[in-house]
């Protein structure tokens, strides 16, 4: 069954990533306000123009999709060309695709619930990590599987019996000319998600809030601003 479209304007989802893989724009630290910080990009995008085709090691996605002369080209570029073993919820490991949220607290669920499993497969619950904030802007039809009677199996809680159902799900729409899927949490109760396919989906990037998260000797993680 093909879930029904909604038309969407979020100014604001969120995307956490992890800071060793953040870098700001070289001239951030000359401007005061985001007004300054947008023809910023646009002047940095000016001058970092990629023209390498980028076709090699990057499996499932042809590199005319890719994001060129805007700021955040990498982070969006990044996203759709590696991979977690396996892939995630709605993307195998052929191909990447955006995750975000609508909220700050529903990104940090999100993110914790995968580094919690690592620690877990490492059975050492001490560490910290420090996310970056990317926010985005999305607009335009994407398909809604919120309020469904039934929770679908690619909605269910393990990724080792959700994510092919929800990457063979995603793998259909994609091919029909869907966008992205807007869909409910499975990790924080209320919270809402949304998956882009394409690259050229995620506009207007600039950083947001940045958050510590600490595991200190259990599963449970305490937050802080960073």
């Amino acid at each position: 069954m093909t879930p029904p479209l909604i038309t969407i304007c979020q100014q604001a989802t969120v995307r956490l990533v992890p800071t060793a893989y953040y870098k700001p724009p070289v001239l951030a630290p000359l401007v005061d306000d985001d007004g300054e910080l947008a023809i910023l990009a646009e002047v940095e995008g000016l001058t970092n123009r990629r023209l390498k085709a980028q076709s090699t090691g990057l499996p499932g996605l042809d590199a005319r999709e890719l994001a060129f002369n805007v700021w955040g080209q990498s982070y969006i570029n990044a996203a759709f060309a590696y991979t977690r073993a396996g892939g995630n919820r709605f993307n195998d490991g052929g191909r990447g695709a955006w995750y975000c949220a609508f909220d700050d607290l529903t990104a940090i669920a999100e993110v914790a619930f995968h580094k919690t499993r690592e620690l877990a497969a490492i059975e050492v619950f001490e560490d910290e990590a420090v996310y970056q904030t990317l926010l985005a802007a999305f607009i335009g039809d994407f398909h809604d599987v919120r309020g469904l009677n039934a929770i679908p199996p690619y909605l269910g809680v393990e990724p080792e019996t959700a994510y092919p159902e929800g990457q063979a799900f995603a793998a259909a729409l994609r091919d029909n000319g869907g966008r992205g899927i807007i869909y409910p949490s499975v990790r924080r109760v209320g919270g809402t998600c949304l998956v882009a396919f394409h690259p050229h989906l995620v506009q207007d990037v600039r950083p947001g809030a940045r958050w510590k998260l600490i595991w200190d000797g259990s599963p449970e993680y305490t937050v802080t601003a960073d």
